[in-house]
């Protein structure tokens, strides 16, 4: 056993030995930041300094982030990002024949899954239903809307469908499909778009011409599937609850990241409500107001008149023109990167513990957080003096903070011009982002190098206990902060974890959405909010849950 011990030690000294001969270094005097036009002065570093209250590159963050994925675009229902997309050549879409086997020459919708389109395929039970599948023959220009696009309801989720279609919202069209599908088109043929992407249950296509872009697999006359109707008020038949959670099920597919790959979105044409330059008007209507209360409505004519044109241009833009940088990955890394490790640093701070341990839970929490910076912890930036007090300030930590905060934009900000309005706001949407998870995390390892709880860098005497509390407090605070304003969905699950026999649901449209679906309107709703109480009612703020995935079901 100890020969063992020591040949796997010897090995793994040699092989650090020939990584470490390996690389040859760039430079013998490389910078602390190598890319030009990163900011240097270190004054501007401040770990104390948090975001501006009115701040959204957080939220263009998450939202495009999360762009196609049905768990986040449910949690959040109301939309507020347009991005124009494309789907490829090969691409299956489902069409359930409410008329009985006539092709759609014209305005109709089609599924991205059978499972969805087949709710739509109607017909006595004795002569069937038909149902068509599609291929699209060569690319496809679509648009999508994000959020839950396609729920029929008055709280916001058509606001952006309406200034496309129409430069104004319209609650009094909110069920007018047969329109709004009309006008969106009418809207888009100038623009060679075909069509309009939505999300309820599982995503949607609002198709304007189905001769154009594709061609039929297959036209069949299947057995109707006998399920009630009325998704308000759900039948109890077994059949009817099995067809309904398996839709659900279809769409759990696409739940999380990379979400639904069967439409390919031009990030470089993106559109974002939250762009407080493209559209001021929504910034006062904001302030103090929780995410899940954020609108379109109340935005000016002369920021639809901008987001109209930001559209137009972005729809005729030549493909060549953008500057191929993979805005998807490029947000993705920094969730990936960052969102266990917080996670797991804030199930570590929640735990309880007594005084007789405190001091190597810290230790543990102070090696997660200086992996955390590890890559940006430059050697200069290290305090002189390891016998440091827990009253030291954090200004030595400041080019740690700017190492990392800068990393994951440094080289496309040396792009400089070849970026479009849409890329330079997603640019400034990963720095804000990155700065205050860096600005966070910085802070959180540099105050734990100063109270004495770093391992490699011990103080002289171990710190006291009540110092290790406040500490740890102090942490607390800071982890649940940044979490709260990061928002991501992603950290949003059934906790525990849900059995085999289980699938983690979040409440969605039309399924069991109104309490009571026989009351009249005024009954259900108050003249203040067209919402069910938020706080009697699942519906304003979609809670995970586990939900059977065998009978008896329940949502």
């Amino acid at each position: 056993m100890l020969f063992t011990r020591k040949a796997a030690a010897v090995w793994l000294f040699l092989a650090f030995e020939r990584v470490l001969t390996a690389q040859t270094p760039l430079s013998n005097h490389t910078p602390s930041s190598f890319y030009p036009g990163v900011e240097t002065d270190l004054g501007q570093w401040d770990l104390d300094e948090r975001p501006a209250v009115n701040a959204t590159g957080h939220l263009v963050f998450e939202t495009a982030n999360s762009l196609l994925q049905h768990w986040a675009n449910t949690r959040h229902r109301i939309g507020h990002t347009i991005v124009p997309g494309t789907i490829p050549v090969g691409t299956l879409l489902h069409h359930g024949a409410i008329t009985g086997p006539h092709l759609p020459t014209a305005l109709d919708w089609v599924a991205v899954e059978p499972d969805h389109s087949i709710i739509f395929c109607q017909g006595p039970i004795e002569t069937g239903c038909w149902h068509l599948t599609l291929t699209v023959t060569r690319p496809m220009k679509v648009l999508y809307f994000d959020g839950s696009s396609a729920v029929n309801i008055l709280e916001g989720t058509m606001d952006t469908q309406d200034l496309v279609a129409w430069s104004e919202m319209k609650p009094e069209w909110v069920d007018n499909e047969e329109q709004r599908i009309k006008d969106l088109c009418k809207w888009g043929q100038k623009y060679d778009v075909n069509g309009f992407v939505r999300m309820e249950m599982n995503f949607e296509i609002m198709i304007c011409n189905f001769t154009s872009h594709m061609e039929v697999v297959s036209f069949l006359n299947l057995e109707s599937i006998r399920i009630g109707t009325d998704a308000h008020n759900l039948p109890e038949d077994p059949n009817t609850m099995h067809h309904s959670f398996e839709l659900m099920h279809s769409a759990s597919w696409r739940e999380n990241y990379p979400g639904e790959t069967r439409i390919t979105l031009d990030f470089s044409g993106l559109v974002s409500f939250y762009d407080t330059a493209l559209v001021p008007s929504l910034v006062p209507r904001r302030v103090g107001l929780d995410r899940w209360d954020h609108r379109v409505g109340g935005i000016s004519l002369e920021d639809i008149e901008r987001v109209q044109d930001r559209l137009a241009q972005a729809l005729a833009r030549p493909p060549s023109t953008t500057s191929g940088i993979d805005w998807k990955t490029v947000l993705r890394v920094v969730v990936d990167r960052y969102a266990s490790r917080l996670e797991f640093i804030q199930h570590l701070l929640n735990l309880t513990l007594d005084d007789g341990t405190i001091f190597d839970h810290a230790q543990q929490i102070q090696r997660q957080l200086r992996t955390d910076v590890l890559p940006y912890t430059v050697f200069a930036a290290l305090p002189p003096n390891i016998s440091v007090t827990a009253n030291a300030t954090n200004l030595w930590a400041a080019p740690v903070f700017r190492e990392c905060a800068t990393s994951h934009a440094a080289s496309i900000v040396s792009r400089g011009t070849t970026l479009t309005p849409s890329e330079r706001l997603l640019l400034q949407a990963v720095r804000e982002t990155t700065h205050e998870i860096c600005r966070v995390a910085t802070k959180m390892w540099a105050s734990g190098m100063n109270f004495g709880v770093d391992a490699l860098y011990p103080a002289q005497q171990r710190p006291e206990v009540d110092h290790i509390h406040t500490l740890m407090g102090e942490w607390k605070e800071d982890v649940t902060q940044l979490i709260s304003w990061l928002d991501w969905s992603v950290w949003v699950k059934c906790r525990p974890a849900c059995g085999f026999e289980e699938m983690c649901y979040l409440p969605t449209w039309p399924f069991g959405f109104f309490p009571t679906p026989s009351a009249p309107l005024q009954v259900q709703w108050d003249s203040a909010s067209l919402w069910p109480d938020p706080d009697k009612g699942e519906w304003k703020r979609p809670q995970p849950k586990c939900i059977r995935r065998r009978e008896p079901y329940g949502f």
